[in-house]
């Protein structure tokens, strides 16, 4: 009997040691892929709408490669004023991209075609001050999800430069991306395909018409906005590498705008690398795996060296937020 109590305590005490392991190499994956080390300029002004500022933040990490990668901060094209999870953004500061992510006004009360107007402006402020941030104007990512993926396609597609007699310095920049990667974006507003805001006429998205302000109110001038705030109708052969990830249950963005989209694009003869996820519908909690992938995806063509990243830039730089003249 006592040999088998001492069998019993062993067996108690080498499973609490084995718990004590495992929670602390959870725990020190948790530090590690949770809490990328970087430092933060936070709420910094890109520009205004409305009479309000619109802003962004600026994630630094410590040794930055010299690439800059925009997330918008965007579903059902809302936005909010909550400092994104750093969680989200470790895959990219951890791989040496300096992130801006991006914020915006919300629909119903800011108009989706005005949303679009102020992420040019956003890619033209990172661009006018990327010697600031320590990055490079000519290697800009972008990336997003839903409505968000929708808005980083329109930089892909319609990005291009600024007006060369504009006042405002920053609105004489450029507004292309060099780079996208994105979850399961809107792509075509006027063939909305399965979706569960198929209105079946071809109008606006059921519960977003609001948003679109008075031009979605009757078809004939729909059909113009929705063409131009519609992605696929914008490809052209200037068309930046693009990669989504999109799951084949998704209801509310068919994953058949993704299809077409890429179909589209191969046809000018651009890269649209389109990873289906079997089952998945509009969000799963293992996205956050494939965040490695996309900052791979900006290794690979925003001309990242894989492993010897660019000298960090001097600490007296990028310090002080830059304003909007």
């Amino acid at each position: 009997m006592n040999i088998k109590k001492s069998w019993i305590m062993w067996m108690l005490k080498a499973g609490g040691s084995v718990t004590a392991l495992l929670l602390l190499a959870v725990a020190a994956i948790y530090w590690w892929w949770f809490k990328a080390p970087h430092e933060l300029l936070a709420e910094i002004t890109y520009g205004q709408r409305n009479e309000q500022n619109l802003l962004l933040d600026v994630y630094r990490p410590p040794e930055q490669n010299g690439a800059g990668v925009l997330l918008l901060v965007s579903g059902s094209w809302k936005s909010n004023t909550d400092p994104v999870q750093t969680f989200l953004l470790a895959p990219l500061l951890r791989s040496g991209y300096t992130v801006f992510t991006v914020r915006h006004l919300s629909q119903p009360d800011c108009l989706i075609g005005d949303i679009a107007d102020d992420m040019q402006r956003a890619v033209r402020f990172v661009r006018h001050h990327a010697d600031t941030y320590g990055i490079d104007r000519n290697r800009i990512g972008v990336t997003g999800g839903s409505s968000g993926g929708h808005l980083a396609l329109l930089l892909a597609t319609q990005g291009g430069p600024g007006l060369a007699d504009a006042e405002d310095p920053v609105d004489r920049e450029s507004s292309a991306v060099q780079c996208v990667a994105c979850f399961y974006p809107v792509t075509d507003l006027l063939n909305l395909g399965e979706s569960t805001e198929n209105p079946g006429d071809g109008g606006p998205p059921i519960n977003y018409k609001k948003g679109f302000g008075p031009q979605a109110e009757t078809m004939e001038e729909w059909k113009v906005l929705g063409r131009q705030l519609s992605p696929i109708y914008h490809i052209t052969s200037q068309l930046p590498p693009i990669f989504i990830i999109h799951g084949d249950a998704d209801t509310l963005v068919p994953v058949d705008q993704s299809e077409r989209f890429a179909e589209q694009a191969k046809s000018v003869g651009r890269e649209v690398r389109l990873e289906i996820r079997p089952n998945k519908k509009h969000g799963w909690p293992s996205m956050i795996f494939d965040l490695p992938r996309f900052a791979d995806w900006f290794d690979t063509h925003l001309g990242v060296p894989a492993s010897q990243p660019s000298p960090a830039v001097s600490k007296d730089k990028g310090l002080v937020p830059a304003t909007t003249p």
